[in-house]
Formats: structure tokens, sequence, C-alpha cells
């Protein structure tokens, strides 16, 4: 990068913060308005906070050249399968030991399910690595996999980033849970958001394509925000591809949307529904002109 402080007279801002540490004066009100904590935690500048935490990742990416992105969102419960069949297992081995009450068979049918929807973690994976092959030939600046961060389905499509040897994203947020994020996200692209709506602005700036895996709340929060922009021409469309259509046909009936004159018909093409990565792959593939 060009040395920005070579083409000005001024001290870096990092310059006088060092100048300022030899001061030996406590008050907080002496402080450097922008290395001062509290005054930045402040209710009235949550618009400067607003502002920093867009500029922040946007400035880092665009020193790491990342041009466009390919965004996977999925749930953060959808373990590989071998994480979702020994927490099923070890519950019906615990459970064998004694009746059954109504709400423990009902955990365990959840557990079932969980184990069941484990392959999207492997779909996901599998995904990630296919995007990822792609963008290395565009020099790892182009289609670069861009998740949540988190675990689950997110970790997968990172995971598969990583092991195709190339670069990955992750847009973690500030939660009580799962706000860990996984260990595949590329650290320098790794970044925290405590604002939903940045961190969701951010996944769609650089965005070519957009790809759902099932999921719960926070998937169909980003993923119907997407279909309602695209819908309102709010931003240009790209592919949008629902990974599971059984699930999908089943969390949500699209055509009664239409029938009851919810929305168009012509909104249901907005999007499309796919069944594993190789299909979602081609589709995207497809929509890009990529052969």
């Amino acid at each position: 990068m060009k040395d920005k402080h070579s083409e000005t007279p001024f001290k870096t801002a990092a310059e006088e913060v060092a100048i300022a540490k030899n001061t030996h004066i406590d008050n907080p009100c002496y402080r450097l308005a922008y290395v001062d904590d509290d005054f930045l935690l402040k209710d009235e500048l949550r618009s400067v906070r607003l502002q920093l935490e867009w500029l922040k990742p946007d400035l880092i990416q665009d020193e790491n050249d990342i041009q466009s992105t390919v965004v996977i969102f999925g749930g953060a419960r959808y373990h590989e399968a071998e994480k979702a069949n020994q927490a099923l297992k070890e519950v019906q081995n615990h459970l064998n030991h004694e009746s059954k009450s109504i709400e423990q068979k009902r955990f365990t049918q959840i557990l079932e399910n969980k184990a069941k929807n484990s392959r999207y973690y492997a779909e996901a994976r599998k995904l990630g690595h296919l995007i990822t092959q792609l963008s290395l030939q565009y020099d790892g600046k182009r289609f670069v996999v861009a998740t949540g961060g988190g675990p689950g389905i997110m970790e997968a499509a990172n995971r598969g980033a990583h092991d195709a040897g190339g670069k990955s994203i992750g847009l973690n947020i500030v939660l009580p849970f799962e706000q860990t994020p996984n260990p595949y996200v590329t650290p320098e692209l790794c970044f925290q958001f405590h604002y939903f709506a940045i961190r969701k602005m951010h996944f769609l700036k650089r965005a070519r394509g957009l790809v759902a895996f099932p999921g719960g709340f926070g998937t169909l929060d980003e993923l119907f925000e997407t279909l309602t922009l695209i819908q309102t021409k709010k931003i240009e469309p790209f592919p949008i591809l629902l990974v599971g259509s059984k699930y999908w046909n089943q969390l949500i009936d699209f055509d009664f949307l239409v029938e009851q004159g919810a929305i168009d018909a012509a909104n249901l093409d907005i999007f499309q529904m796919v069944n594993n990565a190789e299909e979602a792959f081609d589709n995207l593939k497809n929509s890009w002109n990529i052969t």
C-alpha cells in the first residue's frame, strides 16, 4: 500500500497517541477522544460506533483486495455427522435405562433430526471447497467464501475453503452463545460486530451469490432481508440458492404467499432450490457465465 504519511505534513494519529502518553495528567477529560473508551461507549456516540463498524471491515477487505464474495448461511446447530451421532447415541444409551417421558421422547426426536441434518454440514464443506477452488483461479480475490464465522454450517463452509488452500471471511457477532469464531476463518479476515444491521450490509456489499442451508431464525432473517432487497430493487439481483428443497418447502409455503396475494408469482424467480453442493455450484457458475 502507498505510504499515506508521505503525502501529508501532519503527524499520524498513532504518533500523536504515543506523544500524549508522555503526559502525566490523569483526568479523563484530558484523554484524546479517539482512545477514550469511556467516551466512545457513551449512548450519544452510537452513530460514530455504527460508522466505525462499517469502516473497519470494509477497509481491511479493500486492503486484502477482496473484490467479490459468495455468502453461505446456515444453522449454527448442525454439526458434522460424527459429533451429531455421538450426541444422539449418548442420550439414547441414557434413556434405555429408564422409561421415557413425552418430553424425553421429543428431545430424542430433535436429536435424531439434527443427526439427519448433519448431512448439510458435509454439503456446505464441499461447496466451500468448490467455490474456493474457483476463487483461486482469480488469485483468491473473487468469489471468496463469506460466512457468519460461527459453528455448524458456517464452520463447514469456512472449513471447505481452508481445505482448498484459500482464504475465507467470517463476520462474527457478539452473542451470549455461539459467538466464538470457528478455527477455519482466515485470521486477517475474521471480524466481530455489535450491530446486526451493519453486519448484514457487509454480507451483501461484495456478494455475487448467496447460498442458504437449513437453519433457524438467524438464517431466515438474513435470507429474507436479501430477498426483500432484491424484490424492492434496492440491490442488483444475484443468484440465491436454498439447499435442501424438502426442508425449505416444509418450512415455508412460498406458493401460499402467491395464492394469498402477498407476493407476485414472479418473486419466486428470485431464488432457486437445490439439493446438494454440486447442484449449487453448477447453478452459481451458470449464473456467472463460467464454464
